[in-house]
């Protein structure tokens, strides 16, 4: 066992469903081993100025199931700086932290990164985002309720898909990467799926769509990732219609729908296992990793890594969803 007695647990950028089950088990798991636990707001803002709670096991109790996170995140442009991070190093000396647990994606990787580079402060980083783009670990957290709450979209979307023998744009998150585009067309039977680190030209849309009219299809959805290199689902529809009227074409935006919401059991469940072994895991000595799960074992990145290289969609995935659309 280290020396460590006081840790710090905090939720940085995009809230994401089952950072509190993380917040939750990083608390009951410290508290288990007799360690103080404090809750810093609003993440690393909340760290300069000095927006520090205390937490017992009771102050997590029945939190598991709800979205978004109880103490608040944002995402802090002062901490970018030397000065503002100087400010959340006095912070976490004033409360006598000896190690934190930070709950988010790519953004608060490289605040740990940086800010352990410059003070000798244990961090252990948690991927909490929906977006599943963290390299290092299977799924992220929030990201199997962000796929749900966007399938069960286009399941509603379908039926009157249906009913009028429409094309429906839907569009869903991810400005940079696929996952949930990708998982969510497959999941709804989506009849094309574009993703930003695919180019799929309009031309080459229209015939997917074009072969599916010959296949006697009365109606079609396609999956759009909002950072898809067309442009957004209502850009991608205009230029469709232009060059293919057969359907009548709608589009709908799911947006922030996907961040919020009770998080699914796999989240859940993730959140726990990674926020138990966050703890366990600065207890041993370790510090300054991202955790994550991959085949279904808890291992730990570089945040350098973790924050440099870039996790793929299964081209597989995207080969199959092609062969199983029409």
């Amino acid at each position: 066992m280290s020396a460590i007695k006081r840790i710090a647990v905090f939720t940085s950028g995009g809230d994401a469903p089952g950072m509190n089950a993380a917040i939750r088990a990083v608390v009951r798991t410290a508290t288990h081993y007799g360690l103080h636990v404090h809750g810093i707001k609003r993440g690393y803002q909340g760290m300069i100025e000095n927006d520090v709670i205390r937490l017992e096991a009771r102050d997590v109790a029945n939190i598991i199931q709800r979205g978004g996170t109880i103490l608040k995140t944002a995402r802090s442009k002062d901490f970018t700086t030397p000065a503002g991070r100087a400010k959340a190093y006095d912070t976490l000396r004033a409360h006598d932290i000896d190690a934190c647990v930070a709950i988010g994606g790519d953004g608060t990787y490289t605040g740990a990164m940086v800010f352990t580079q410059e003070y000798d402060v244990p961090f252990i980083g948690l991927p909490g985002t929906i977006d599943n783009d963290i390299y290092g670990t299977d799924y992220t957290i929030g990201y199997d309720t962000a796929v749900n709450t966007a399938i069960e979209a286009v399941d509603r979307i379908r039926d009157t898909a249906d009913s009028h023998n429409r094309l429906f744009f839907v569009e869903v998150m991810g400005r940079h990467a696929g996952f949930i585009a990708l998982s969510a067309g497959i999941g709804g039977g989506a009849g094309c799926i574009l993703v930003p680190e695919i180019e799929t030209s309009i031309e080459g849309l229209c015939n997917l769509l074009k072969k599916g009219v010959y296949h006697n299809k009365l109606f079609s959805i396609v999956i759009v990732a909002e950072g898809n290199r067309n442009g957004g689902a209502t850009e991608i529809a205009r230029k469709v219609q232009e060059q293919f009227d057969y359907y009548d074409s709608k589009v709908a935006i799911i947006g922030h729908m996907q961040r919020g919401g009770a998080p699914t059991a796999l989240d859940r469940l993730i959140a726990s296992q990674l926020g138990f072994a966050a703890v366990e895991r600065l207890l041993v000595g370790e510090k300054n990793v991202a955790l994550g799960l991959v085949n279904n074992k808890v291992i730990g990145t570089p945040f350098e890594e973790a924050i440099k290289i870039k996790k793929y969609i299964d081209k597989d995935l995207m080969r199959m969803a092609d062969i199983l659309s029409v």
